[in-house]
């Protein structure tokens, strides 16, 4: 039998239990997990802001996370040239992202590779966004 390689990526800034749980929920559904943590530059692109915590120590704290396979630094949001580096069968996306157009886009694109999109459940109380405004208070 196949061996099911998922894939995930964030920038896993703050590290929280949403974080977690979407690294947990897409390890049952594969056999080997991938997960993808964006470069600053990258992160700064889209964000209009750098991580908090730097790229090096993002990466270890995702490596030494048991549900966790293999870490890359990415440093596109092209799903499909994720792909052509590292075949997965699926790709995990917290369902917060349900019914977006690119997300939409990026499901026929896997679709067409033969990799399926899969919606985990979002942790709702609490992202990096959330916890940086909260540190502002302080």
């Amino acid at each position: 039998m196949e061996k099911k390689i998922g894939y995930t990526q964030g920038t896993f800034d703050m590290f929280h239990i949403g974080h977690l749980n979407l690294i947990r929920n897409a390890k049952k559904h594969c056999d080997y997990l991938i997960v993808g943590v964006n470069a600053d530059d990258l992160v700064e692109s889209y964000k209009n802001k750098r991580p908090i915590v730097p790229l090096e120590e993002r990466v270890e704290i995702v490596r030494a996370i048991r549900y966790v396979d293999e870490v890359i630094v990415t440093t596109t949001l092209d799903k499909k040239q994720v792909w052509e580096k590292v075949h997965f069968n699926e790709i995990y996306i917290g369902d917060d992202w349900k019914g977006n157009a690119r997300w939409e886009k990026t499901g026929k694109e896997m679709e067409e590779l033969g990799a399926k999109l899969v919606f985990l459940p979002y942790t709702k109380d609490t992202s990096s966004t959330m916890l940086r405004e909260k540190l502002k208070e302080f």
